[in-house]
């Protein structure tokens, strides 16, 4: 399985997420999103209604209803009640139930660094993962070493 690291140095999570979430969308799958705190996942919303009407990204909210039937459910656990095999980590907090997705999206920023670097360490050496690491360099997302 793939995990990507995003470190967010000069954009919130949920400016980036969108254009991920339509990468996965685009390929005809589903992703869950995950963070821990309310407030966050009312942002990364408000950021996936943002984009132009093109780009729509529909989603809904776990405990909402019709959980099955969102390309996208924002969740604080990594319950994929809507199948999804894509699963991003909003909130800087790496969750091991994301090791039994196909891609993990693990986001983090300079409050949440450490635990990053930590992961990073654990997870290349397990038998099975592929960490790549991501970081911005102005409007672009270049991948690192």
């Amino acid at each position: 399985m793939q995990v990507d690291f995003y470190q967010l140095s000069r954009d919130p999570v949920e400016q980036v997420l969108p254009a991920i979430a339509g990468r996965i969308l685009g390929l005809g799958a589903r992703l869950l999103v995950v963070a821990g705190e309310p407030d966050r996942l009312a942002r990364i919303s408000e950021g996936l209604w943002a984009g132009p009407p093109e780009s729509f990204l529909a989603h809904g909210r776990a405990g909402e209803g019709g959980e099955s039937n969102q390309p996208i459910l924002l969740s604080e656990s990594c319950d994929a009640a809507n199948g999804a095999r894509h699963v991003a980590l909003a909130d800087g907090v790496w969750r091991d139930e994301a090791l039994g997705f196909e891609r993990a999206f693990y986001f983090f920023d300079a409050d949440t660094i450490d635990g990053a670097r930590t992961n990073w360490r654990t997870l290349s050496k397990a038998e099975g993962v592929e960490p790549r690491f991501w970081r911005q360099e102005g409007r672009k997302w270049v991948q690192g070493p």
